[in-house]
């Protein structure tokens, strides 16, 4: 576990619900590597706040996201410009014994910064191969990695996570006191678990080419199970 603390600025010090606060830096690597999408804003030239979501990857204190070289949208977020950065896992449905106190399990993280456009070809392959490896793990070393041309259609943007906070709720519902009240009304929680499906093919993969261990270890089940 890794206990170094967050260094919370004015805007990444969470004031509502304190208490869920959660300052380890290992906190918020745990949120950044379970969900595949994030949530990028900024603001355009003409002031108007864009909410994108996309999938990124993170390698060490380094986030990353892509997209086409020619949208204008990832290149005023990699302009030198702030830009924020949201997480959130969902782990569970919390059912109160009112509708009022219904809420969910939850972990989140918030990350504030400059977006830093990445030119090098090194820098883009270290950047691409964190979003390849944090949505489909065991793909960099499977599949054809970018060409020149590719490395030229595409945009990589950096975010440090030097400025983030990390909020975690957990637990029942906050509704104790109305048990006796409510002894007939059922109040916990439902889980919520992301589930892997059994592996489509394309249609162009020949007969007989089996589903890749690295695939087949997300979804479990074996190799001879799962051809085509």
């Amino acid at each position: 576990m890794n206990a170094v603390p967050l260094s919370p600025t004015d805007r990444s010090t969470i004031k509502r619900h304190r208490d869920r606060a959660v300052t380890d830096r290992a906190a918020l690597y745990d949120v950044l590597d379970a969900g595949p999408v994030c949530h990028l804003a900024f603001v355009t030239d003409d002031g108007s706040p864009v909410v994108l979501p996309t999938c990124y990857g993170r390698d060490g204190d380094t986030l990353y996201v892509h997209g086409s070289s020619g949208a204008h949208s990832l290149g005023l977020a990699g302009a030198g410009s702030e830009i924020c950065v949201a997480v959130t896992a969902l782990d569970g449905i919390v059912y109160g014994r009112s509708v009022f106190h219904h809420s969910v399990n939850y972990r989140s993280a918030v990350i504030h910064g400059v977006g830093r456009a990445v030119a090098d070809e090194e820098g883009k392959l270290r950047g691409l191969r964190a979003l390849a490896e944090h949505v489909a793990p065991g793909s960099w070393d499977y599949a054809r990695r970018p060409n020149r041309k590719e490395l030229a259609a595409v945009s990589v943007v950096a975010l440090d996570l030097t400025e983030a906070a990390v909020k975690v709720r957990t637990g029942p519902p906050r509704d104790g006191t109305e048990a006796s009240s409510s002894p007939d009304v059922w109040a916990g929680v439902v889980p919520v678990r992301p589930v892997a499906g059994e592996p489509e093919p394309c249609p162009h993969v020949p007969m007989g080419v089996p589903v890749p261990e690295h695939i087949l270890r997300r979804v479990g089940g074996t190799t001879a199970s799962r051809q085509h």
